[in-house]
């Protein structure tokens, strides 16, 4: 994700203390942060789910290609420097060099998620356990259509499984 930072001359320069949070779980800013230099921590719910160290690690882009609320609470674990994106959409929009490498992102995001669960499915086929609906979680992903998406495990049941 280095290479975003090739486009990220017209961003805010911003430093985030070690313990400040950079965007907060269902809040919504339409802001896109690229991390520069430090380390952050994801946080869904009370569980940290990721560490981000990379510099040009993008956060926010759910939120704002989605136009939903942010779906995790990042905060700085160490002193940090960011770029901000006010206008993040004007910004993917003058800059479709990073709405691509975006796209990369999360289409690597996403076939992640679907080698793993497909994996439990192989696993647990059989079983008669909550884990053998991994299955119709793959087949929702595939047919929700976008207005239906409502990210994270806290969302409301979808009725189809």
């Amino acid at each position: 994700m280095r290479d975003i930072l090739e486009y990220c001359i017209g961003g805010v320069k911003r430093s985030v203390a070690a313990g400040s949070e950079v965007l907060h779980e269902g809040g919504r800013t339409g802001h896109l942060y690229v991390l520069i230099e430090g380390r952050l921590e994801v946080v869904k719910g009370d569980a940290v789910v990721a560490a981000i160290t990379e510099p040009g690690a993008v956060l926010g882009e759910m939120s704002v290609l989605l136009g939903q609320p942010h779906t995790a609470t990042v905060r700085a674990c160490s002193d940090a420097v960011i770029y901000e994106f006010e206008d993040a959409a004007s910004f993917l929009q003058q800059e479709p060099g990073v709405a691509l490498l975006i796209a990369r992102m999360l289409a690597q995001r996403l076939n992640a998620a679907n080698t793993y669960l497909a994996d439990l499915k192989r696993q647990y086929a059989g079983h008669g356990t909550h884990l053998a609906m991994v299955g119709e979680v793959l087949q929702s992903m595939i047919n929700l259509p976008p207005s239906e998406v409502s990210p994270g495990s806290d969302r409301q049941s979808d009725p189809r499984i």
